[in-house]
């Protein structure tokens, strides 16, 4: 862990560079740029391997993440979209944040750092949510674009959910008119409640609704990460199926078949007030 904090001290900050409108769709010029973040050869074999379950191009182009923006990275675990944005928006002139709620929640995004100083360095890591005096967050106003993946059912399990407190700090973080991006694992509309605090999965109802007690506007769906083939009933919750695959060898074909989970794909906006 010290050599974990280590790395995060010595972290260079980058500058901040004007944008355009968050809400405009991508130029061609910047979706060539994405083309290139996400085909880059530099990406780990198996990342570049997921890609047909993620849709990174798609799904960044969607949320009209441009190569100059400032953007929030939340929770990257172990870098799979870090590895995209970090040159994505390093080439643009644009400002990379990477949030966690500790330093471990960082080493994946380190052992990108450590692979290449130059480009992952660049990034500046905070903390997210803020729950203390003293931890550095994302600067109020300061973000063009905000991005969670597979995330908001970690704020709503647990003995101390958070998730209201997660979109309010969201929400403060983003310039107006400014852009958060969700994909997250999709419960049925029908199935119990009680399912989104133990099988990683939420229903896009709850999304929207602490999206917009929040402050936020919804702006847009998309279906670039469904999956009609998950059902969202397995028996250890997503995590049965690809890539964690927690029931080891029990069925694992028929796990590998049905793929990763059936994703929603929302975006909201901050009120230009």
């Amino acid at each position: 862990m010290r050599r974990f904090a280590t790395l995060l001290a010595g972290l260079a900050l980058a500058s901040c560079a004007p944008v355009g409108d968050a809400y405009a769709g991508l130029q061609q010029a910047e979706r060539t740029a994405l083309a290139a973040a996400v085909a880059n050869p530099a990406r780990s074999e198996a990342n570049r391997a997921r890609d047909r379950f993620r849709n990174p191009e798609a799904t960044l182009a969607f949320f009209g993440v441009r190569p100059s923006h400032t953007v929030v990275e939340l929770f990257p675990g172990g870098g799979w979209y870090s590895e995209i944005l970090a040159p994505y928006v390093a080439n643009g002139g644009g400002t990379l944040y990477v949030a966690a709620p500790s330093d471990r929640g960082f080493q994946g995004f380190c052992r990108l750092v450590e692979r290449d100083q130059a480009l992952f360095g660049r990034a500046r890591l905070v903390t997210f949510p803020v729950r203390e005096a003293g931890q550095t967050g994302v600067p109020a106003g300061s973000a063009d674009v905000v991005l969670t993946f597979r995330n908001v059912h970690n704020w709503m399990m647990g003995e101390q959910p958070y998730a209201d407190l997660a979109f309010q700090q969201i929400y403060a973080m983003l310039k107006p008119g400014g852009v958060l991006g969700i994909e997250e694992h999709r419960l049925p509309e029908t199935a119990s409640a009680e399912r989104e605090r133990t099988s990683g999965y939420v229903k896009v109802s709850t999304v929207r609704r602490l999206a917009e007690q929040a402050g936020f506007q919804f702006a847009g769906s998309s279906e670039i990460n469904a999956n009609p083939r998950d059902t969202a009933d397995w028996p250890q919750g997503v995590w049965t199926l690809p890539p964690t695959l927690r029931l080891g060898d029990q069925d694992r074909a028929r796990y590998l078949a049905i793929g990763e989970s059936d994703r929603m794909t929302l975006k909201f906006v901050k009120p230009r007030r």
